[in-house]
């Protein structure tokens, strides 16, 4: 069910929905009111959290969930600001005019419009993605901040200031990879995901898996639990991880006293590759079984 927000905007009033979990999405209400209180401030949504948890998809489902179309921009290492807003070609021109193509004549048949113009020029409301920030340079974030702020940036070569006509809906994600610029973070607003507790954990799985045996969770959540809490594990299974690992498990039919009567010398989970992702994790559990074996053999 759909609540209503009023947005003060600088051409009246604007009554649109609010964001709740919906059908594929179990979103806290603490995550609903982050979402729904950054649409209110129009500012960006900064959200944080381990990988896993659900950041891009919380974009995807604000979007639907508002009934607005979804702009996505992925983040790289090499991404660069400008990108954002566009490119211009000067390779291709260049090489045009030496053939005598009259399309030079016109220099915006040589740029290429990012994804924030992309946003800025819908005609209709639009979420913005800026997915995983943080794996940029450090000075990627500032040089945003006008742009983000004013919602309009200057295409130099045609002398044009493009305006947002509508201020979209911004989502940025975070995997804390690095810290991000004070100046930036002033103008966010900011939610950290928290990691699911397991009632929230088997509301998504069920979101998932409606017909799975709830024995088969329980028993499969203890296993997913305590690898997450064994010291020195390089990288916790996430809870996308956990959604393979019960799709493994369902479509082997592995019964659920196979993980109730698991054997401590056998430390590694069936179909483990699913939830371990590195040889150091895999190392650790068979050591941990080895120590488990030699202890009860006293």
């Amino acid at each position: 069910m759909h609540r209503s927000v009023i947005l003060i905007t600088d051409i009246g009033y604007l009554i649109v929905n609010s964001f709740t979990s919906t059908k594929e999405y179990i979103a806290s209400d603490d995550l609903a009111t982050a979402v729904n209180a950054a649409v209110t401030l129009e500012k960006p949504l900064l959200i944080k959290g381990e990988p896993g948890t659900g950041k891009t998809m919380l974009a995807e489902q604000v979007a639907d969930s508002l009934g607005m179309e979804l702009v996505e921009w992925h983040i790289k290492s090499t991404t660069k600001a400008h990108q954002g807003l566009y490119e211009y070609d000067a390779v291709s021109r260049l090489r045009d005019s030496q053939l005598g193509d009259e399309k030079v004549a016109d220099i915006s048949n040589y740029i290429k419009k990012g994804k924030l113009w992309e946003a800025f020029g819908s005609e209709k409301r639009v979420v913005l993605l800026i997915d995983e920030i943080d794996k940029a340079d450090i000075e990627f974030p500032n040089d945003l901040l006008q742009e983000l702020d004013k919602m309009e940036f200057f295409v130099y070569e045609t002398g044009e200031t493009i305006k947002a006509i509508n201020r979209p809906v911004i989502i940025i994600t975070s995997n804390n990879e690095k810290e991000l610029p004070d100046a930036f973070l002033r103008r966010c607003f900011f939610h950290y995901i928290n990691f699911p507790n397991r009632e929230t954990m088997k509301a998504i799985i069920d979101v998932h898996y409606p017909d799975i045996q709830k024995s088969l969770v329980d028993e499969a959540l203890e296993v997913f639990f305590e690898l997450r809490e064994m010291a020195g594990l390089k990288k916790r299974p996430s809870t996308s991880e956990l959604i393979d690992w019960l799709k493994l498990l369902m479509s082997d039919d592995v019964p659920d006293d196979v993980l109730a009567q698991r054997d401590q010398s056998k430390a590694i989970p069936p179909l483990y590759g699913a939830l371990l992702k590195n040889e150091q994790d895999v190392h650790l559990l068979e050591r941990l079984a080895f120590m488990h074996r030699r202890e009860t053999a006293r």
